[in-house]
């Protein structure tokens, strides 16, 4: 149970996160926004780091391990591609699509070492649900926009996997600490280049604005100790869950605007989990008796 709060704690703090850097994108831009976020990640678990005594470089893994990093700037470059294409309910939706059809794929396979929890029969009807959500949050057609989002979701997915098994070498602080020592690593040549520079810096009064790259390392912690407690279709769900209500909060308070495409998205994905956690559920007390 305690797992399951976590990954909807990291659902919501994506929608945090995702206001704060919104902000800071206003302000400075897309590409030396992505720069900014990672420095101040990198300091803050730095910080920790330090704090605890730890020695992230201690231990030797092979060189995958450390591309999860890399792979958050990916997707973060996917989803600016598809900003303006398609709304951003579409991307959210089309991104879970692709985060639930990796999920199902990590679970029925074990890859990377990860448990196997193979799709039943009897789960059709939560994943049909979940499906009509989905469909709900989309309405027009962009293959370019669909297709980047749906293949950030893919990406989400394998990130956070090889974050997990970094941890499990790395510890959870070392290896978030290494996911943005990494990204920063890529994010900093590839936003310059694409940006055409960093900018003159000046400091805002909304300090808020500063703070997504902590609640990245916030998020990534939580899902490094999650992953290898929840099935990755399981925290996909729940992830999204915690996010989409969590985002109907915010844009309320912080935009005085709302949602019922989102709303009504994170509802039918709701309903679709329930269902699929009761059926699972009865299978497995079947089982036993």
């Amino acid at each position: 149970m305690i797992y399951n709060l976590l990954s909807l704690l990291a659902g919501a703090l994506i929608s945090v996160m995702v206001a704060a850097n919104g902000g800071l994108t206003e302000v400075y831009g897309v590409y030396p926004a992505t720069i900014i976020i990672h420095i101040a990640g990198l300091i803050f678990i730095s910080a920790f780091v330090l704090i605890k005594r730890e020695n992230p470089f201690a231990v030797k893994c092979v060189w995958y391990l450390y591309l999860g990093g890399a792979l958050g700037v990916l997707t973060t470059l996917a989803n600016n591609i598809a900003f303006g294409r398609i709304s951003v309910s579409e991307i959210l939706a089309i991104g879970l699509f692709g985060q639930c059809a990796a999920s199902l794929v990590y679970d029925q396979f074990g890859f990377m070492g990860m448990a196997k929890r193979p799709f039943r029969a009897q789960r059709i009807i939560g994943f049909i649900i979940i499906l009509a959500g989905i469909a709900v949050m989309t309405d027009r057609f962009d293959a370019l926009a669909m297709s980047v989002s749906f293949a950030a979701g893919i990406n989400i997915v394998v990130s956070r996997t090889i974050n997990a098994k970094l941890s499990e070498y790395k510890g959870v602080r070392g290896g978030t600490f290494f996911n943005y020592l990494i990204g920063l690593a890529v994010a900093a040549p590839v936003c310059l280049v694409l940006g055409g520079g960093f900018p003159a810096f000046e400091f805002s009064p909304n300090v808020f604005i500063y703070l997504g790259g902590i609640f990245g390392v916030c998020i990534v912690l939580v899902c490094n100790i999650a992953v290898a407690k929840v099935s990755s279709f399981y925290l996909t769900l729940l992830m999204f869950i915690g996010q989409v209500f969590t985002g109907v909060l915010v844009d309320a308070v912080i935009k005085q605007e709302f949602s019922l495409k989102i709303l009504l998205g994170g509802v039918f994905v709701t309903a679709g989990l329930c269902a699929d956690l009761l059926l699972d559920g009865k299978k497995n007390v079947d089982k036993s008796i």
